[in-house]
């Protein structure tokens, strides 16, 4: 009888030290619509390009990266960052029916509210979360006054994997309603109090494995992780971040551990699939946070099935996208990192063709928000479809008057978060101006000319920009009381196709119009 309960004694120690449990973490972030293969730029990757295996990404090869990655565990989670919504043309036809669609076949168990996904107001979020198989949660944010979300979203929730209860809280950029188009009824709140608020909430529900889908950059992440306690992992979106633990130029380790947090993200565009596997104790605590994004190069079959759907879903926007409409001499540099942060061949483009189309209407300025910016486009012919790419929002041409010292307060809203990669850097035209990141937010400006001459605070000018910077996107509320303003001309993609058209071959440039000090 001793031994016996010896031997049950022992079997329980055992049991004991092997309770550690273990969950692997799949994830994706700021998908931005690219059901398709993409190229090295972002953008459309040629079915040519595709066979050649010189494309990335797509919807069918993020199937199969996911199906093998989940047969490689059998215990995951499949979770997005946000920014599903808007991108290419599949948005601007399908709006979040197609996005929808591929993530409840891909088996999504949730994911975060993106700034994008206000892009066409509350009416679109909640026909795609009203069409989705899983939770949708943002929870800095007070959205009870929207009638169209207060009974579907959800700040936080909790779902069972392999018999252990796992929280999951949602987290949107604060300054969402800059952003993009939420509507008046939701107050956008303190990202680390927010989540805070839902960790003591799951807590006290007994639930000690916590994690963050936080649409809010890494910056944002690192700052929740070291103000908040009880987060054990945020899957992080919004900036982009490559985080690798190979990769050369990845913006840090995968994982990047703020204390006990493990921060992960996987750069955008569906290029990569984050794979973390982490163990946590018998506490809830993180003992091991491991992995490295999967790259879904050539080398990653396309499923067939999700292929022929999006070939399907492909078929009514082909005569849009493939009308080619100009030439380009060389590659028109539109990455982020570059035009978020100095004058970009992209930038001066999109700049130059908006102040060419209305400068006969004594418009002497243009300033292009960089966050509308969203691609490259590499040399040789240009469709109209890579255009759209760049230009993804159906935003027009906005003419306005202000005076020179509320140009001056726009460009350094343009360059105060210059650290961030944020997109209200400013490209310009028929103006140039200095900028010193070293100096404070406020302060960054100087040497501002306007047609050769230095500003004048006291004069009336005349800009173009397009109609969501005009109405105070981005931070540059300074115009939204402008004199004069129409916010209704044509649509941005094509004012950019026509004057590339008309410029053909287009040779892109920079000429110092932004000079950039104290680096």
């Amino acid at each position: 009888m001793r031994f016996l309960m010896t031997t049950a004694a022992a079997a329980l120690i055992a049991g004991a030290a092997q309770a550690d449990y273990s969950l692997t973490i799949l994830h994706t972030n700021d998908f931005h619509a690219r059901f398709e293969p993409i190229s090295k730029y972002d953008s459309g990757c040629s079915a040519e390009d595709n066979t050649a295996g010189e494309c990335f990404g797509g919807s069918a090869r993020m199937q199969t990266a996911i199906t093998e990655a989940k047969a490689r565990t059998n215990n995951y989670l499949l979770v997005d960052g946000g920014d599903q919504f808007q991108g290419t043309l599949f948005y601007t036809y399908y709006k979040g029916k197609l996005a929808a669609e591929m993530m409840n076949q891909m088996g999504y168990d949730a994911m975060t509210v993106g700034n994008h996904e206000f892009d066409d107001g509350p009416e679109v979020l909640r026909g795609f979360i009203d069409a989705v198989e899983f939770p949708v949660l943002m929870s800095n944010a007070d959205f009870s006054g929207e009638e169209l979300l207060k009974d579907t979203l959800l700040k936080s929730t909790v779902i069972e994997k392999g018999g252990e209860k796992i929280g999951l809280i949602g987290l949107t950029p604060q300054d969402t309603d800059e952003l993009a188009s939420p509507g008046k009824n939701i107050i956008f709140t303190d990202p680390s109090e927010a989540v805070q608020g839902e960790v003591d909430k799951l807590t006290a529900e007994g639930v000690n494995k916590i994690i963050v889908l936080s649409h809010s950059g890494l910056n944002v992440d690192k700052t929740v992780a070291e103000n908040t306690t009880g987060v054990d992992v945020i899957v992080g979106g919004h900036d982009n971040s490559l985080l690798s633990n190979t990769i050369e130029g990845a913006k840090g380790p995968y994982p990047v551990m703020v204390g006990s947090t493990a921060i992960v993200q996987a750069y955008a565009y569906g290029k990569f699939l984050g794979e973390l596997n982490v163990t946590f104790d018998d506490e809830g605590n993180v003992t091991e946070a491991k992995g490295e994004p999967i790259l879904l190069d050539g080398s990653v079959a396309e499923e067939e099935g999700t292929k022929a759907r999006i070939t399907e879903a492909a078929a009514p926007l082909d005569e849009i996208r493939n009308k080619v409409v100009a030439e380009a001499a060389e590659s028109i540099e539109g990455n982020r990192d570059v035009c978020r942060a100095m004058e970009c061949s992209m930038g001066n483009l999109v700049a130059d063709a908006m102040l060419d189309r209305v400068k006969d209407q004594g418009i002497e300025i243009a300033i292009a928000n960089s966050g509308g910016l969203r691609a490259s486009i590499d040399a040789g012919e240009v469709t109209m479809g890579e255009v759209l790419t760049v230009l993804p929002f159906q935003n027009t041409l906005s003419t306005f008057q202000v005076k020179g010292a509320t140009v001056i307060e726009a460009l350094e809203n343009g360059v105060s978060q210059i650290e961030e990669g944020a997109g209200r850097f400013p490209q310009v035209a028929g103006m140039s101006f200095a900028v010193d990141p070293s100096k404070p937010a406020g302060e960054r400006v100087s040497e501002v000319m306007v047609g050769g001459a230095p500003i004048d605070p006291e004069k009336m000018y005349g800009l173009v920009s397009n109609n969501y910077v005009r109405n105070g996107g981005d931070g540059f509320k300074m115009f939204v009381d402008a004199e004069n303003a129409y916010d209704f001309g044509p649509d941005l993609a094509d004012v950019t196709a026509e004057y590339l058209a008309a410029k053909g071959p287009y040779q892109p440039y920079t000429d110092g119009r932004i000079k950039m000090m104290g680096q």
